[in-house]
């Protein structure tokens, strides 16, 4: 087992990662400080576990709408029917910035006045 310092958000962690396996885990780093950095810079949210948060939201949201393309587009195959593209562009922005919005005010109600996820 071998051990990768990285930076995610300005902050080092040092990570435990399989011998092997460090160019997978350099872009999953790369992937959540981008969607870290990207909440961050919009302005709305400060608080780095509230930014944690809503960027495994977000990667969660497009995890499922890339499982559902997928599923979807077998489904088409096997009945024979061409299915659209499986792809993350397939969702229109302001449909994105509408989930985003929810997703925000979900987090602020369940975090309530103090901040804590628990």
């Amino acid at each position: 087992m071998k051990q990768i310092e990285v930076q995610i958000l300005q902050q080092s962690y040092l990570l435990a990662c399989p011998d092997g396996h460090e160019s997978r885990l350099l872009e999953a780093v790369e992937r959540v400080d981008t969607a870290m950095t990207r909440i961050r810079d919009a302005g709305k949210v400060r608080a780095r576990e509230r930014i944690a948060v809503l960027a495994a939201l977000n990667l969660a949201f497009e995890i499922a709408d890339r499982e559902v393309a997928e599923l979807a587009a077998a489904t088409a195959q096997r009945s024979a029917t061409p299915a659209p593209p499986a792809t993350a562009d397939a969702v229109p922005a302001p449909v994105q910035e509408q989930r985003m919005q929810q997703l925000l005010l979900r987090l602020e109600q369940a975090l309530g006045d103090d901040g804590r996820l628990l």
